[in-house]
């Protein structure tokens, strides 16, 4: 599956951003999808997962509640909607994709070394 991510850009501190990523392929609907982020001082850390029917997700605790992931699989697209924002969200945000198969029902894996695709990254960064 390929990924295309956007959405991103520049809001001030407390406004919201919703990012999109955009699947091509048939194995979408077979896969966890997940929301990495990036800064120069730390290497993809994770923000969101949710599983391939849409109905489990996992939240970092420094997003829980402000951030929410969601799919749409008729679309093939996963969402970030991000509320709320703070300075310390400023950073680059990759979708991915891990193979389904792997893992049950409720399989939303949190390690980046679990997804197999990624997307190339958007930007969002936070004024304070």
């Amino acid at each position: 599956v390929q990924l295309q991510a956007s959405g991103g850009g520049l809001v001030q501190a407390g406004g919201s951003l919703r990012l999109s990523c955009a699947a091509s392929g048939r194995s979408f609907s077979n896969a966890a999808m997940g929301w990495f982020r990036q800064t120069p001082e730390i290497q993809r850390e994770f923000v969101a997962a949710v599983n391939e029917n849409g109905d489990f997700t996992h939240h970092a605790a420094s997003v829980r509640g402000r951030f929410t992931i969601s799919r749409d699989n008729a679309k093939s697209t996963v969402y970030l909607q991000m509320n709320s924002l703070k300075s310390e969200d400023t950073a680059v945000y990759y979708c991915a994709a891990a193979n389904g198969d792997r893992g049950g029902y409720y399989y939303s894996p949190q390690g980046a070394d679990a997804y197999d695709n990624w997307g190339q990254g958007t930007l969002v960064t936070v004024s304070s």
